[in-house]
Order: structure tokens, then sequence, then C-alpha cells
């Protein structure tokens, strides 16, 4: 069969998340195309891939299959929804549900599982939907994991844009680094995520040296395999980094475990950096744990998975599986958003039978 894909997006940083999908369809010979469903990423094509303007065209598309790099997906147009993540469980909130059911998925692609347990958990809950674990397309490009050369040490800062965790909002912080990136001891990488605001991005960009760069983008495996170790506070880019058994140190991070140094005094940070380059033995063994159980997959075939298995799911008989809930609240959001307020809703998951 020839099966039409479609990619949906609302930020920019689900690029990189997509592009390891669309480079295995297009290996496959079918069509594929992209719905933003808000205007920022929008500018990032034509060059990574055919994206459908508008939402009418999107519904006439008429998908097979949807693969969704957002928390919701729009339930009037047709095919499997497909959950397939924007990042790890980060542990941003204590004390709540970081594996929130929206009801809007026919398959959640989990990446290994710390995401694996807890869906299947949901999904023997609600059972309207299937969970299979396959590894995470943005992980693709990290492998084969190689070692780093570097003839100083590379230190890479990433930093979220929520206000209590962001180390790049924290002025000491950012005032020890730009003291550090002086002495000449490391090179220093710097990205932050595209919601952090444009006078955070100014501020960094004027720390610029010979041993400090900014980087301005999304793409965050490149940056990964240079760097000896990273520099961070909570985000899901520290288990993406982790994954390559390559140490991180953290600022106060909202849930720290054995598999990172945390500190939460500026007079560590340099110390805490030192420590982590010379790659602990203990440490090390706890970050092969947790690299394990967050991401189990190490051949760079994810999306290989991710697209067998939803092919495979489409052409299952899922009569089993209940009706997704009414979800009026949210489906009116997605209708508002998107300025498309159809009636219709795809609330059984299809089944495609094969043809002969």
């Amino acid at each position: 069969m020839n099966y039409r894909f479609l990619i949906y997006i609302n930020h920019s940083y689900g690029l990189p998340i997509g592009l390891p999908l669309q480079k295995e369809i297009n290996r496959l010979g079918y069509p594929v195309k992209w719905f933003c469903g808000m205007e920022a990423p929008k500018k990032h094509f034509p060059e990574n891939g055919e994206l459908i303007e508008n939402i009418q065209d999107a519904v006439a598309y008429e998908p097979h299959i949807v693969f969704a790099i957002t928390d919701t997906v729009p339930d009037f147009i047709s095919g499997l929804k497909v959950q397939v993540f924007h990042g790890f469980p980060a542990n941003k909130r204590k004390g709540t549900d970081q594996f929130t059911i929206r009801g809007f998925f026919d398959l959640y692609c989990t990446q290994g599982p710390s995401s694996t347990i807890p869906f299947k958990k949901q999904q023997q809950k609600h059972q309207n939907f299937e969970v299979i674990e396959t590894g995470w397309p943005k992980m693709d490009p990290l492998f084969p994991l190689e070692p780093t050369l570097n003839e100083k040490p590379v230190i890479l800062i990433s930093s979220t844009f929520t206000k209590q965790y962001s180390l790049a909002l924290k002025e000491e912080v950012v005032a020890e680094i730009e003291r550090l990136s002086k002495t000449g001891k490391y090179q220093f990488m710097a990205v932050l995520h595209p919601k952090l605001q444009a006078e955070t991005v100014a501020k960094f960009k004027s720390l610029e040296n010979e041993n400090f760069k900014f980087y301005d983008t999304t793409d965050l495996i490149p940056l990964f395999k240079k760097a000896d170790i990273m520099f961070s506070d909570t985000t899901s880019a520290i288990i993406e980094f982790l994954v390559q058994r390559k140490p991180v140190v953290t600022f106060i991070n909202n849930m720290p475990g054995p598999y990172v140094i945390d500190i939460d005094k500026v007079q560590d940070i340099e110390t805490s950096i030192d420590h982590a380059l010379t790659r602990p033995k203990k440490l090390m063994e706890e970050i092969e744990k947790f690299a394990e159980f967050s991401h189990p997959f190490k051949d760079g075939r994810s999306s290989e998975r991710v697209i067998q298995a939803s092919i495979d799911l489409l052409h299952t008989d899922k009569s089993y599986l209940k009706k997704k809930p009414l979800n009026l609240i949210r489906r009116y959001k997605i209708r508002k958003q998107l300025n498309y307020f159809s009636l219709k809703s795809y609330r059984k998951a299809p089944y495609l039978q094969k043809k002969n």
C-alpha cells in the first residue's frame, strides 16, 4: 500500500524529532507532509519538507497515519493518531502526573521503560489506545556513539524556559559562566530553549568570545556529540545527553538523581565541572543504568520501529479498544486555535484491511 503520512508539530523543537521520521518514510517510498498548528515553525519550510499551508488542505490530504509531536492533535483529521513525544519526562512538576492522557491518540510510541511503564498503566485504565516501546526518533542521529576527542574540555550549556528552574535567568550563574569562559580552561557551547525571551538570548549572544559560542538552534544532536559534559538545570535535554553515557552537572535540578552531579551554589560550578570531566566510576555506572531505563535502543533505528508499529496497528482489528472520550473542551480549543469548526470527530481507532 501507498500510505500517506502527516507529521504534526506546533513548535520548532518538533523538527529534529520529525526529520528522522521523514527520512525513513522517504526511504520507504511513501508520501509524507507536515502541518504546523502554530505560525512560528512555518519559516523552516520548504527546506525541511513539504508543508501543508492550511487546515482545510490537511483534512483533504486524508493521511493514513499522523505522527504528533504535540500534546494534542486535531480529532477531525483522518488516520491513526500516533504520539511521538516532544521530549523525555523531565520531572519539572513535583506531585503531578507527567503522563496525562488527553484522549486524542490511538498509539503511544514510547522511548524506553521510563515512559513505557507508566503509559502501560494508563492503557489498562483507559483501554482506548495501545502502547509500543520503539525508542525515540530524535535519538536516531545520535548513534552510533562515538568518543569525543577534544584538545580542550567542551562544555555544553543548556537551559529550560521554566522560570523557577532556568539557569539562564539566574544572573549570578550567567556571570560565573562568563568568568569561566575567560579563563581559557574550557570551550563552552550554549543553547537555550526556544521559548526563552529575546533579551535572554541577546544576553547569551553577548557572552561570545574565543571560548564561548552561542547556537541558535533546536538541532542539539551535533552539539551533544561535540561536548564532553553538559551543564544544565531541569530540562529533558539532560536525558537526551545522558543517553550518550556522558556526565551532566545540574544547577538546582528539580528532582536530581544519582546519575547527575547536582549543585546549588554558584561557587561549586567550576569544581563540579572538573569532577564530571574525570568521569567518576560510580557516576558512570548510574548514568548507564539511567540511560538503559530511559532509552535502551542504541541502533539508530527508532524511526523505523515507530513507522512499522504504526502500520502494523493500522492493519490490526482494534474493535477491542473503546472509543476515545468526547473531550468537548479540548476539541473546541483545537478548533478555535485552527479556526476550523468541524463537527467531524474520529473517536475510534481506524482499521485498514490489507489489500491482497
